[in-house]
């Protein structure tokens, strides 16, 4: 099919040419998972008294059994002063777990515990910009509160497993719950009986049989991570490992399964080869690949996209691609603000959007993009950043139809107004820009590289659609003027008064009486624009507005005027064409001739309110229009100047 792009015309006289996304009810989990995380959160201040450090390094050496809710631990830290000399130092950690010492070195430190921190002091200070270093141990039945430490059965099997979003990594272990302060690299060591499997984030390094029944699985991880990040699972797990990537970047995928699951599950996780292969080719190498990714069954419905191991209460096509999307989305670079959270569930579930159009082709895409518009539609307002009290709205924070339906087609929208080399580009730059990989971003930082590479202002764009509300009501008044040609009046109403007028690319599909069809994009800048199209094929039968479903739109609606317009443009002919000096209008019937006007093909006026017939010897040889205005409305004869 065909594909035209037409510039803007003057207002009225003038003119110029130029499978579903997620089965329902693991979509609301995954939701309702990241809802409730944000709830706690809302409870939670990050802790003043940990802001004079960054933690650099975690070595957390565990030792758990499955069927007993209880952990023991020690946990070494190496941490940078960064606000003076430090006598003290004060780690998250929640009361139920009791710490039994603390050294610095080798020397035992004196520490107390209450109101859930751990305040240490320090035998050697630590200046400014120097790194120090202790160890914990401790012990203990973690607090439910946040159900961030969890133990459960699954065929009659006990599995143990951690979820700590955002803030409940302190239920566990020592640590620093600060979303903005990124561990540098961590080693971790989980201690368990021997006929269970502990996984973590990070590379296995090693597995230790002990002489007491139990064994000891090493995982390495080295890229910067926060602590609502850092997991691990136990129990029966059965392995089964693909490899992704291409040279000189493979890594494994290593997924961790249920045994009774198994033969299902393999089946179902072949599919994250070729959703990986597509993102990489899309964006960028996977952001982990010195390591791994993988899947780990745990006892959640919906998924947690720990980084390089996300935990699955299922297999499903979409949640698959929705927590390997956050790798890039969430992991790599993480919103800086709940404001920004677009920033995480947007890109996230619009990937999934990308695995319908690469994987199952276009309809499949129009259908996935005709879902969210549904959901978006439903209501006729939502902003997509938020404001400061919807940033203490957890509901309103990981709301289904804004943050996550509004927000990927927002950028399905970015990408439609960019076009693809513009928008794959920008974001490119944008996951490999030093200040925001394995950092944070906001959404003003998005829009720089967007703007940078497409030298394209996307400031009306960001008003109306991510600061602004609701969206565009399109009418098309059609005409057919002859001579194949068509005139479109492209209007809209808006659903919302927070935005007067959303200035966009619109695609209109014509149909022909044959079958054949022709699409254009009208660049749509201002309300009750008029358009001149030339069509393939004479007298349209049917439009099309927003046919690819590329514009959060509704109600859209169209008229169709043939017989007027067919019957008069008849009447009207310039002759002789072509022409060399003197053009004549030549009409039959009953109307009048009001005012004779002559366009470049580019839309600029050349001659103004001409009288008939017209000179035009002074013009350079090539295609030009007389626009023909009448008391029966206003004609476009094409005519050629030798």
């Amino acid at each position: 099919m065909k594909l035209k792009w037409l510039i803007s015309c003057l207002l009225v006289a003038s003119f110029s040419f130029g499978q579903t996304a997620h089965k329902d009810s693991d979509y609301q989990l995954m939701i309702n998972r990241e809802m409730q995380a944000a709830q706690k959160k809302m409870l939670f201040q990050a802790n003043p008294n940990t802001q004079n450090y960054d933690v650099r390094y975690h070595k957390i050496e565990l030792t758990v059994n499955p069927g007993v809710y209880n952990i023991s631990g020690k946990v070494t830290t190496r941490f940078k002063a960064t606000s003076g000399s430090m006598n003290s130092v004060v780690f998250d950690l929640s009361s139920p777990l009791v710490v039994s010492s603390v050294k610095q070195g080798n020397q035992a430190l004196n520490f107390t515990q209450a109101n859930n921190e751990l305040n240490i002091t320090l035998d050697q200070p630590v200046l400014l910009n120097e790194i120090g270093e202790v160890e914990i141990t401790y012990s203990g039945a973690p607090t439910s509160v946040n159900d961030a430490f969890s133990i459960s059965q699954h065929f009659g099997t006990p599995i143990m497993w951690t979820l700590s979003e955002p803030f409940g990594a302190r239920d566990w272990w020592p640590c620093k719950q600060d979303l903005n302060d990124k561990i540098e690299n961590i080693d971790f060591f989980i201690t368990a009986p021997s006929q269970y499997k502990g996984v973590a984030n990070g590379l296995e390094i090693s597995e230790v049989q002990n002489s007491n029944g139990t064994k000891t699985v090493h995982y390495q991880h080295n890229y910067p991570i926060p602590a609502y990040l850092v997991a691990f699972a136990v129990t029966n797990y059965q392995i089964y490992e693909q490899t992704a990537g291409t040279e000189p970047n493979t890594f494994p995928i290593v997924n961790y399964i249920y045994p009774e699951n198994y033969n299902s599950a393999v089946a179902q996780v072949a599919v994250t080869l070729p959703i990986m292969n597509l993102f990489e080719s899309l964006f960028e190498t996977y952001p982990f690949h010195q390591e791994k990714y993988g899947h780990a069954q745990f006892g959640w419905g919906g998924g947690m996209e720990h980084t390089t191991v996300s935990f699955m209460g299922n297999f499903s096509r979409g949640l698959i691609a929705h927590e390997l999307a956050h790798h890039w989305f969430g992991n790599k670079i993480t919103c800086g603000t709940w404001k920004d959270i677009w920033l995480n569930e947007g890109f996230a579930e619009y990937m999934d959007g990308l695995v319908h159009e690469h994987l199952d082709g276009p309809s499949s895409f129009v259908n996935w993009k005709a879902d969210k518009i549904q959901s978006i539609t439903s209501q006729p307002g939502g902003n997509l950043y938020l404001t400061d009290s919807q940033a203490n709205d957890s509901n309103r924070i990981f709301s289904g139809r804004l943050t996550y339906n509004k927000g990927s087609m927002v950028v399905h929208m970015l990408r439609y107004v960019l076009g693809d080399e513009g928008f794959y580009q920008g974001m490119k730059n944008y996951l490999a820009d030093p200040n925001l990989a394995y950092s944070t971003a906001i959404t003003t930082q998005l829009k720089t590289h967007l703007e940078s590479v497409s030298e394209q202002d996307l400031t009306e764009f960001f008003n109306d659609w991510i600061y602004g509300q609701g969206y565009p009501i399109y009418n098309a008044d059609v005409q057919v003027l002859g001579g194949n040609q068509v005139r479109v009046n492209l209007s809209q109403t808006t659903s919302h008064n927070s935005v007067s007028f959303f200035e966009m690319p619109v695609k209109i599909k014509f149909e022909g009486p044959n079958g054949q069809t022709e699409t254009v994009v009208l660049n749509h800048t201002q309300n009750n624009q008029e358009f001149i199209i030339d069509l393939p094929f004479y007298a349209p039968t049917n439009v099309i507005i927003n046919p690819e479903k590329d514009i959060v739109t509704k109600n859209s609606s169209y008229t169709l005027d043939s017989k007027t317009f067919d019957k008069l443009s008849n009447n009207l002919q310039v002759t002789p064409n072509p022409v060399d000096d003197i053009l004549k209008i030549e009409k039959t019937g009953d109307f009048e001739i009001k005012a004779i006007d002559v366009f470049s093909i580019n839309g600029q006026r050349l001659l103004d309110n001409q009288s008939n017939p017209i000179e035009v010897s002074h013009l350079s040889s090539g295609n030009y229009i007389a626009v023909i205005t009448t008391d029966f409305g206003i004609f476009h004869k094409k005519f050629i100047k030798n």
